[in-house]
């Protein structure tokens, strides 16, 4: 197993320790111990891709873990805040039906033959997804009305690259 596959493994490793942390209180400290778990697993996220393109070591099981590692992370995270009531449901719900749509439109595509990248506008939308899950897990009053924008941003992202995305392969479901 390769060092980009590695790291995705210890982010999916990281999620149960992060719910642990942000759910269940150990310490006086467990917001910051959990928010510090999902920056790092987040991290982990930039840092596998990078390497992996870097030093040509892309697979097959990083192609098929690495999104399933950020859906689990982020999905994790925000049904979690669900019922810690700090996001309305309707939001993660709309975020994690994308990642549904997307994932079986994934999969028809590779039985088709067909590999679907990464969009920006994928990425840009997990980016904010996540800078929007660090700020509403941190909680820091100063800072609501940036978290509710870029949380708002985040939901708007998920749309755009749904949308995005069905468009620029709508030819794979013309066989379908």
């Amino acid at each position: 197993m390769n060092l980009p596959n590695k790291l995705t493994m210890f982010r999916v490793i990281l999620i149960p320790f992060f719910i642990v942390f942000l759910l269940i209180p150990i310490t006086g400290a467990d917001k910051w111990i959990a928010l510090g778990i999902f920056i790092i697993a987040s991290l982990t996220d930039l840092l596998d891709g990078k390497i992996a393109r870097k030093y040509n070591l892309v697979t097959n099981f990083g192609k098929f873990m690495d999104p399933l590692a950020d859906k689990l992370l982020v999905c994790s995270a925000l049904i979690c805040l669900i019922e810690l009531n700090k996001i309305p449901s309707w939001m993660v719900i709309v975020i994690i039906a994308r990642e549904f749509i997307i994932s079986g439109f994934r999969l028809v595509a590779s039985d088709n033959g067909v590999v679907i990248a990464a969009s920006y506008w994928g990425k840009f939308k997990t980016t904010f997804q996540m800078v929007a899950v660090c700020l509403l897990i941190a909680d820091v009053p100063a800072l609501n009305v940036l978290t509710q924008i870029i949380l708002w941003i985040a939901v708007i992202l998920t749309v755009v690259s749904l949308i995005d995305y069905l468009i620029k392969n709508k030819d794979v479901m013309k066989g379908q």
